[in-house]
């Protein structure tokens, strides 16, 4: 009887290996002899096969090797986030050919892979689990959290470094928050934590890995995410349409108003009604409802007209968005900032730039590698905007403009864009005086020949308090035209300093760059070893066409490393000779001695963690394991309890 499982076992076909000896006795033998040289002793010149081509001589496997040099050269390539081809690529044109690079391509693939395995030699989480706490120790403000399951398996990761939580500090008043990205090889659900900054461009908060979209790991990633930020809670919250999120957000901030994401309610009306998808008039329609109207009174009148025009009164879908109206209209959530944006495509943007590097095969230790770099690609875009901002003042349409001057002096160069275009327009715009009381003024402005942007603003000269009913500056951060026109109408020559928000000036982060310049020691060597970067750099290039400079500088480089290595080996023994004269010669102290260092390393140690559960996914092919990996043992490892939990400030580990 056949059982059920073995007639499911895929057989899998045996590899076809071509012939390639032909028991040749060409050869060449030598022993040493006497005076302790070598001779030769036979010689068979006779070949039983046909000679290679010079042209093919590389492809021999005694031409082909992977040197030290080599190997430097592939790792630095593949951490900067090249492909395998691409880094044979860069290589055969460096050396002039394929013929000179000194192995095939067949080759450079099988180390790329071997590279890969030995990376993760320990096991994808345990590796990544691992880096985290090698980073919280370089890191004191690393924070890191990982949660199992029953089994013992990840279920859900959390991570974030010491300059997210500065980042937080300074923009956490709008999060962006999306789980619609699955690019790994367990298919977990990632879920970055994105905000913006002074420069209007995004900037990373933290970044997770969920196993599913429960309602319960919503509100622990939630948790995780405040207490690692000094419970500090935002004022808005993006994120797409997911009832389980929605439960887990007023559960944990219920004062946080939650936004849904307008790009996926735009994406939902072309994907699911037929005619009216390639309807421009309904499109046009349905975007007034969901990003122009100003006033609740606007919206529900171009809704309820919509709604009739195309005879969807009627239709479920509309009537669950309508219920879900004070999330996605602007007209309805501009008591609350939101930095002026609509969606959460921020995230997914960030998705995009994770995902073009990212696989369905790439495991938690690449993901969090190429996270790494892309992390550091947007804070080298930070600094290079604050560079600029700190070294140039913005050009201005009206130079002899006051306010636009101040403007152009305290925001930074993308956010001065913004209040120029609201300047503008409220250089086109009528006022009308409505009336006054004892201290307050009250005014309507509106656009010329545009009767639907009139807005009612209320002016206190004495203070210069305005407000208008538009909302712009209390949803976004600057003013709108209506009260610039009213402050130009007073002669305010200067923006009120309480209408200047912090977050969008040039300084917003000056405080947070000397904190972190002056919690790293090594920060102060980085121009030091900049500067000699590029002398060393440009003296190679003078050299490297002459022999005799060349060897000049090898010569040079051998003394100067010997030199170096000496000193530092002094420096090491008389630290250690100073540190060993200050150790008590006490002897009962010494089984107290031992007790602390146990309690410190038990203190430290990482759990002994399995991997995830993978998805099952048609067209997937499993993991090519190589010959040493076959070959180890298998070992039971000591699991962490069910449901538990480990990262940082993690009470109690002896519990792993």
């Amino acid at each position: 009887m056949v059982d059920e499982e073995d007639v499911n076992v895929k057989t899998r076909k045996p590899r076809q290996v071509s012939i390639t000896r032909s028991n040749c006795k060409a050869c060449i033998r030598a022993k040493v002899n006497k005076e302790g040289q070598f001779e030769v002793v036979a010689h068979v010149i006779q070949h039983n096969h046909e000679l290679t081509k010079p042209q093919w001589h590389y492809l021999h496997r005694s031409e082909r090797k992977m040197t030290e040099e080599k190997v430097v050269t592939i790792k630095t390539m593949k951490s900067s986030g090249l492909t395998t081809m691409d880094t044979y690529n860069y290589m055969a044109t460096e050396a002039g050919g394929e013929q000179n690079v000194g192995h095939s391509v067949v080759d450079h693939l099988n180390f790329c892979s071997r590279l890969r395995m030995e990376q993760i030699e320990a096991g994808d989480s345990q590796t990544l689990v691992n880096i985290l706490s090698q980073e919280q120790s370089e890191d004191p403000n690393f924070f890191f959290r990982v949660k199992f399951d029953k089994e013992g398996r990840i279920c859900n990761i959390f991570w974030r470094d010491s300059m997210m939580l500065e980042d937080y500090r300074i923009y956490g008043d709008v999060l962006v928050f999306d789980t619609t990205y699955r690019t790994n090889r367990y298919n977990l659900i990632c879920a970055p934590f994105v905000g913006i900054n002074n420069h209007w461009h995004n900037c990373m908060f933290a970044c997770a890995f969920i196993g599913d979209e429960t309602t319960d790991s919503f509100v622990w990633l939630l948790q995780t995410f405040f207490k690692a930020m000094e419970d500090r809670k935002p004022t808005s919250i993006f994120t797409d349409q997911d009832q389980a999120m929605a439960n887990a957000i007023l559960e944990v901030i219920p004062n946080t108003r939650h936004r849904l994401c307008i790009w996926h309610l735009e994406q939902n009306v072309i994907t699911r009604f037929g005619a009216l998808k390639k309807d421009k008039e309904f499109k046009f329609a349905f975007n007034q409802c969901l990003k122009m109207c100003v006033t609740e009174q606007e919206f529900e009148a171009k809704w309820q007209a919509m709604l009739q025009k195309y005879e969807l009164t009627e239709h479920s879908w509309y009537k669950r968005v309508y219920e879900l109206k004070d999330k996605w209209c602007p007209a309805l959530c501009r008591d609350f900032f939101s930095a002026g944006i609509l969606s959460s495509q921020r995230s997914e943007s960030t998705n995009h730039a994770i995902g073009f590097r990212a696989s369905k095969a790439t495991t938690l230790t690449e993901f969090y590698t190429i996270f790494k770099k892309t992390t550091n690609r947007w804070r080298s875009t930070e600094k290079y905007d604050e560079f600029t901002c700190s070294k140039s003042i913005a050009f201005t349409s009206l130079p002899l403009s006051g306010m636009l001057k101040h403007a152009a002096q305290v925001f930074t160069l993308s956010l001065f864009r913004n209040f120029e275009e609201e300047f503008g327009y409220s250089m086109a715009t009528t006022v009308q005086m409505l009336g006054s009381n004892e201290e307050c003024l009250l005014y309507q402005v509106t656009l010329e020949d545009k009767s639907w942007s009139a807005h009612q603003v209320n002016y206190i000269q004495e203070s210069q308090t305005v407000w208008c009913t538009c909302k712009n500056f209390e949803a976004s951060g600057w003013l709108c035209y209506h009260c610039i026109r009213i402050l130009h109408l007073h002669s305010v020559t200067r923006i009120p300093d309480k209408y200047v928000s912090k977050r969008w000036t040039k300084f917003a982060k000056t405080e947070a760059w000397d904190r972190l310049k002056n919690q790293d020691p090594k920060q102060q060597y980085i121009p030091w070893r900049q500067t000699m970067m590029r002398k060393y750099y440009n003296l190679i290039l003078k050299s490297q066409e002459n022999e005799e400079t060349r060897a000049f500088m090898e010569e040079s480089f051998r003394n100067s490393l010997k030199m170096v290595e000496d000193s530092l080996a002094s420096a090491a023994q008389k630290e250690s000779a100073e540190a060993a004269s200050n150790i008590p010669d006490v002897a009962d102290n010494t089984q107290s001695n031992t007790d602390a260092s146990s309690a410190s390393s038990t203190s430290t140690c990482v759990p002994i963690i399995l991997d995830p559960k993978r998805a099952v996914t048609k067209g997937r092919s499993k993991r090519a394991k190589g010959g040493l990996e076959k070959s180890k043992r298998k070992r039971k490892p000591a699991l962490p309890p069910p449901n538990s939990e480990f990262g940082s400030k993690t009470p109690n580990l002896r519990l792993f």
